[in-house]
């Protein structure tokens, strides 16, 4: 299928490279020759670019993510400017201050022209919380902001904080994409739901990359057991009915007809959009599976192309 459009891709800035080797980092911080060589050969019109992980999330101290992401989107910004039709932008943003955080996606959005925020899990801090979960009370103007401004959020995975976690003591192999990820982004998605935090802003949409880092699979087994013995939770609304009404899930790593089918038979077609995870996942692969994926035309081109131009208000080309 040509005129795909993709959401979770990835760039980097020289401090957030991070492990792997010389060809990814080559690939993270290249923007218009292998990238749009790949987007035109797999049939990709338009990719959504944001900052690898975690990034800004990781950094302790506020005023160096404040100066992180503010630089990250600037670059992004620029890049952009040089393939306007090809690429677009998700801001990265300091989650450890909500106000800076409110202040740099205003700036992202009004000023720079990106399209929504990425941002890879939790933020860390200093002082006696060190990871910061965006259920949180202090986030609600955040969450004000992003719904005011009518952009997406996509929640990013990042590895969870392992010390707490016996269970993956010497099973390294089950860390970042394997396993950890979808877990600890999950929970996360969770907390956001079941906090109520779709009740008060109905209109908020959010993002989850992997088709929806499992939650789909799970959703009625979830929505059966709390309907049961809620225990206190805010949440108004069934689990499975803000899957479909305020997320959207991308199927970016994840290459299989099985769980695409899912996630459509679970949240409706018009949630599930194409992505891929470049440069951490073949730009081959997830065309061609996706092309050659167990679908209508009607669905394919929904997936692949219009659900994400819906979303994002892109301008078709």
């Amino acid at each position: 299928m040509d005129g795909k459009v993709t959401i979770e891709e990835h760039f980097a800035l020289p401090e957030t490279l991070g492990p792997g080797s010389s060809e990814l980092h080559r690939r993270l911080q290249d923007f218009h020759g292998e990238r749009i060589e790949l987007m035109d050969r797999c049939g990709v019109a338009f990719a959504i670019l944001s900052l690898n992980g975690p990034a800004v999330q990781a950094e302790t101290q506020t005023a160096e993510a404040i100066d992180m992401a503010r630089r990250a989107n600037d670059l992004l910004a620029e890049e952009i400017g040089k393939s306007p039709g090809r690429l677009g932008g998700f801001a990265a943003l300091p989650m450890q201050d909500p106000e800076a955080a409110i202040c740099e996606l205003e700036r992202a959005v009004g000023e720079l022209g990106l399209l929504g925020a990425n941002v890879n899990g939790f933020s860390e801090t200093v002082g006696p919380t060190t990871h910061l979960y965006y259920d949180r009370p202090e986030y609600r103007p955040f969450w004000a902001a992003i719904e005011k401004l009518e952009v997406p959020f996509y929640l990013h995975p990042r590895n969870p904080f392992f010390d707490d976690m016996p269970f993956f003591d010497e099973h390294p192999w089950l860390t970042y994409a394997s396993w950890a990820y979808a877990l600890e982004t999950a929970m996360h998605a969770l907390r956001l739901m079941c906090g109520g935090l779709f009740d008060d802003h109905p209109r908020l949409q959010m993002v989850l990359g992997h088709l929806g880092e499992r939650i789909p699979f799970d959703l009625w087994r979830a929505d059966n057991v709390l309907q049961k013995n809620p225990r206190g939770m805010p949440a108004k609304k069934t689990l499975r009915t803000y899957m479909q009404t305020n997320v959207h899930v991308s199927t970016s790593g994840q290459f299989h007809d099985p769980p695409l089918h899912l996630a459509i038979r679970e949240m409706g077609v018009e949630r599930v959009m194409f992505s891929i995870d470049y440069p951490y996942e073949s730009m081959e692969q997830g065309s061609t599976w996706f092309d050659q994926a167990e679908l209508s035309d009607a669905d394919r081109l929904a997936i692949g192309r219009t659900n994400a131009v819906s979303l994002f208000g892109l301008e078709p080309s």
